[in-house]
């Protein structure tokens, strides 16, 4: 393979992982996102076993967001070869609930890491991984040929990637319901660290495509209640990567 359709690996580490987990919100306790903190260890365990440097942070309001993510951009990347963010919190289409119940763009915290404001992150990846709802429609698995107007919505969905090499992999399609055991974690979360573990060698959006094969192929709800019962999930990959990237080579 031609090396220049690949990001360069050449860097003396692969990169930092910034890990946003948001279980409890203030005086909602309704809110509260049991299960999640599983999939924080899963995912710290996961990006220490790839090398990254993990950063882990827990209940940050929107104000908080902003800022862990703007300290990350004043960070020197130079020898890094890629940054993550992985995002776990309550979320609508296109925005994520901070821990004080308000809520920001996922396109103004991942635009923190642009060329502009990050120059040591100019030309590598930025990938994040986002585990929140983004509607309340629920999954059927109905297969269907025609498409309404409105599901082409789908494709604002790229607003949220600021400008080439950046990728943005939601745990469920735009509109949808993203499921959450109380006790096991996420099916995204739970898919994405098992095949990272597993095939860790292959180009990033292989390994996401496996991700999304495997949450919709083995994932149902299993609630018990007529209305949720059963439901599928699809995750989404959306990329403006301009070559293949390789966690490990």
């Amino acid at each position: 393979m031609d090396s220049s359709f690949e990001y360069s690996r050449e860097h003396k580490h692969i990169g930092r992982c910034l890990i946003i987990n948001n279980e409890t919100f203030d005086g909602q306790p309704h809110l509260q996102r049991c299960g999640t903190e599983e999939d924080g260890n899963k995912l710290r365990v996961t990006f220490k076993v790839l090398g990254f440097s993990v950063r882990m942070e827990k209940d940050l309001t929107v104000a908080d967001m902003r800022r862990v993510l703007r300290e990350e951009s004043e960070e020197d990347h130079s020898e890094m070869s890629c940054f993550v963010c992985v995002l776990l919190s309550h979320g609508e289409q296109g925005l994520l609930m901070g821990a004080d119940g308000a809520h920001i763009s996922i396109r103004s915290l991942a635009s923190t890491l642009t060329s502009h404001n990050c120059r040591t992150l100019q030309g590598k990846p930025k990938l994040f991984f986002i585990q929140a709802c983004r509607g309340q429609q629920m999954d059927s698995g109905v297969e269907a040929d025609s498409v309404e107007p409105e599901e082409l919505e789908e494709f604002a969905g790229v607003s949220e990637v600021p400008e080439e090499d950046f990728l943005c992999c939601h745990s469920t399609s735009s509109g949808y319901f993203s499921w959450r055991n109380q006790v096991l974690g996420s099916a995204f979360i739970s898919s994405l660290c098992d095949v990272l573990a597993r095939h860790r060698r292959q180009e990033i959006t292989k390994i996401l495509t496996r991700v999304s094969c495997h949450v919709a192929r083995s994932f149902h709800s299993k609630t018990g209640q007529k209305d949720s019962h059963g439901k599928k999930q699809m995750p989404c990959i959306i990329s403006r990567l301009t070559r293949e990237f390789y966690l490990q080579k």
